[in-house]
């Protein structure tokens, strides 16, 4: 009989809820093949918080996550830099020091998510397939896709900027209808090859801290 594990997860904003929470999903159900014993990802639910101030948020939803039975907590932060150092020291740590210390009746496993730079870098890891979900002939190098994710400053506006490169050559009688990035996200998560994903220390981050939040729950040695 397999063991449940219930997870819950908070976003910075509501796009990356579609993302994410398939990315959050198959990384717990890939690394469970590591587990001492048989485990199945029960579900992966968003916890909504009212935006005021990080540590608050994490709090709320730590809050939220252990009334509803969720078992293992993944808090999401873009890093907006080159890297995560900054955001790690002066939102994650102090957040998740909060919750710890606190008396209240709150989910104490917590997992990290800061993706560098932000949430669309982890989206460019895998340029063939943001070029398959956009729909077009065109070449990486046409969309100027051939970047390192995790060195361009923005790469929500560098998938923009390739969505808008793939239609521009279409008379107006035949253009279709553009894609739009908020299409991209959720079928982005659900397909993305791991593999490229892996490449970026962000998300080896990520699915590190997956391992560590399986070892407090006693699955994984």
């Amino acid at each position: 009989m397999s063991n449940i594990v219930i997870i819950g997860f908070t976003t910075e904003g509501t796009t990356d809820v579609r993302f994410l929470g398939s990315i959050i999903s198959r990384t717990f159900e890939e690394v469970a093949f590591e587990c001492n014993s048989s485990l199945e990802i029960h579900s992966v639910q968003h916890i909504p918080t009212e935006k005021t101030n990080f540590v608050n948020e994490v709090l709320e939803a730590a809050r939220k996550a252990t009334e509803i039975g969720v078992m293992v907590l993944c808090v999401h932060a873009d890093a907006d830099n080159r890297t995560d150092t900054n955001v790690i020291n002066n939102k994650i740590l102090p957040s998740f020091q909060t919750v710890q210390k606190s008396h209240e009746k709150l989910c104490k496993n917590l997992v990290a998510i800061v993706p560098v730079q932000m949430t669309e870098a982890w989206m460019l890891a895998d340029p063939e397939l943001l070029k398959e979900s956009i729909g077009t002939n065109k070449s990486i190098e046409d969309l100027k896709l051939q970047r390192r994710p995790q060195d361009i400053a923005d790469p929500k506006q560098v998938i923009k900027d390739a969505i808008a490169i793939a239609f521009e050559d279409q008379t107006r009688r035949k253009r279709k209808r553009n894609v739009e990035i908020g299409e991209l996200y959720l079928p982005i998560g659900q397909t993305i090859d791991f593999n490229k994903l892996s490449e970026l220390s962000s998300y080896q981050n990520f699915r590190n801290a997956v391992r560590s939040a399986y070892v407090s729950l006693g699955y994984l040695h």
